[in-house]
């Protein structure tokens, strides 16, 4: 009969282990039965404690076997969990997406809503809800306010409210300025914003070429860490030109404010623009104050035009000017001392670097 209980073969092995050797110690006439005895037993005892110990390494294994079926089993668990997560967040984002063309205005607040809260609580979708956000403010609206008629229109209104909402959840998902993070990038190419408060912000990229700024905009505090781009772009039209504030804030690298129309105050001073900064054709109907504002590249000045007070003593000379046909009231030009005003028509005079 064939053993294949290893508990049997090291009975077998263990009594026959004790016979074999209390049988051969007795054959000699100095041992005592006593002792052969008990070295066959010891003998035994040797075989049935190396089963032990194999019987106990055959249970660490099967423990760590059933371990790494457990610890695969929860992994499984966990990345079914996540795919179920995603699905649900992505779900999540398309129903918000899909509710801010609902016709009602209280549903598409929610919907912008419900779009923060997402980037909230994941990240990697902030930069994504930003770009949502700032389509839906490129959206042509015909701004009520703008209108002199006294009536009116209440859908129009009720936009404005849902506008402003997105323009607020935009600067919350926004960094605070010396952060030192990640920032993040905003498309605002033709939007019509109005009182848009960047304050106190990190921004990667701006992109603002075209766009409306109604009231009063403020950008002061503001490090905008990727190139600016203010091309064209309006600020303050009709009765709502308010003030512009960009006061102590950084650009690390280009600020280009070409062809922009400031129609009320604008205000730059102890701002430091790092990379090349261009006011080219840029027109300010209203006082423009760029006192000890810092010029670490080049400034470009070209046909720019200073209908009220221009306070242009900036620090520091920039590495490179382009003063050509820029344009300022006589008596209400104050410019540094590596500057100078040369008569152009009556009451304007034209800036011009002191050597020339």
């Amino acid at each position: 009969m064939r053993l294949k209980s290893p508990l049997a073969v090291t009975f077998v092995l263990a009594v026959g282990l004790l016979v074999a050797v209390s049988g051969w110690l007795l054959a000699d006439p100095m041992t005592s039965r006593a002792d052969a005895l008990r070295t066959g037993g010891l003998a035994a005892g040797g075989v049935v404690a190396l089963y032990a110990l194999w019987l106990n390494d055959r249970r660490r294994q099967v423990e760590e076997r059933r371990q790494k079926v457990e610890s695969d089993r929860l992994e499984l668990e966990l990345v079914r969990a996540a795919r179920d997560r995603a699905r649900i967040t992505e779900e999540r984002f398309a129903k918000s997406v899909e509710l801010l063309g609902h016709d009602a205005d209280q549903v598409r607040v929610g919907a912008l809503h419900a779009l923060a809260g997402l980037a909230h609580n994941h990240s990697e979708y902030t930069q994504t809800v930003l770009d949502v956000l700032c389509s839906y403010l490129r959206r042509p609206f015909d701004n009520p306010h703008l209108s002199e008629s006294e009536k009116t229109d209440p859908v129009a209104e009720r936009e404005l409210q849902v506008r402003l909402t997105a323009q607020r959840l935009v600067v919350q998902l926004l960094p605070p300025a010396g952060s030192g993070g990640k920032t993040f990038d905003l498309d605002l190419t033709g939007a019509s914003l109005e009182y848009f408060d960047l304050s106190g912000r990190a921004i990667g990229t701006l992109i603002m070429r075209y766009a409306v700024l109604l009231s009063s905009t403020n950008f002061s505090d503001c490090e905008f860490r990727g190139p600016a781009w203010f091309t064209a772009t309006t600020f303050g039209k009709g009765r709502l030109r308010g003030r512009f504030r960009c006061q102590d804030s950084t650009f690390d690298e280009r600020a280009w404010f070409s062809g922009t129309e400031f129609g009320g105050i604008a205000e730059f001073d102890r701002s430091t623009f790092r990379g090349e900064a261009s006011f080219k054709k840029a027109h300010f109907a209203a006082d423009a104050i760029l006192r000890d504002a810092v010029f670490l590249s080049t400034l470009e000045l070209h046909s720019t035009r200073f209908d009220a007070l221009a306070e242009l003593r900036i620090s520091g000379a920039p590495k490179a000017v382009a003063l050509y046909n820029t344009l300022v009231r006589t008596d209400r030009a104050r410019v540094p001392g590596f500057w100078t005003l040369l008569p152009h028509a009556e009451g304007v005079s034209r800036v011009a670097h002191a050597a020339d």
